[in-house]
């Protein structure tokens, strides 16, 4: 399976969960910052994973620039996950993650979603919550694996 992690991060705990996903997929996998990924980077690809921040409910401007640039219908037969950090606390909830607003992005492209999560950071700076690397690794191994989480 050939697997593209795209990503953003802006203190570094997205970028920590990035990396924790792209060690956990078997097969071919590369990882680009959202910043450095393009259309052309989607060829032949089995599975993307992308992920950024959440910032106002919404992914950072780079990750949305990366999703702009996917031309449309390009994911057909291609599963996708998204994956975002985020603070627990209610106002966040109010606004929403990027998570959701990136798989709909992906969706809209024709991709088959097969998972969606968000993993904890203790701050808007972090660090991530304890566990959440080890979470991450786990819910990539399972998408990897086939089944939708």
């Amino acid at each position: 399976m050939k697997t593209l992690v795209v990503y953003d991060s802006v203190y570094g705990s997205t970028e920590k969960i990035a990396r924790a996903i792209a060690g956990a997929v078997t097969g071919e996998v590369k990882i680009l910052r959202a910043s450095e990924a393009d259309a052309a980077d989607l060829a032949a690809v089995d599975l993307l994973i992308a992920g950024a921040p959440t910032q106002g409910g919404r992914p950072t401007p780079p990750m949305q620039e990366f999703l702009d640039k996917i031309p449309a219908k390009s994911l057909k037969n291609v599963q996708v996950a998204t994956f975002d950090t985020r603070m627990k606390i209610l106002i966040a909830k109010l606004f929403g993650y990027a998570a959701g607003r990136i798989a709909d992005a992906l969706k809209g492209k024709g991709g088959d979603l097969v998972a969606s999560e968000g993993f904890i950071v203790k701050g808007r700076e972090g660090p991530l919550a304890d566990g959440e690397t080890e979470r991450a690794s786990a819910w990539a191994k399972g998408i990897a694996g086939g089944k939708k989480v």
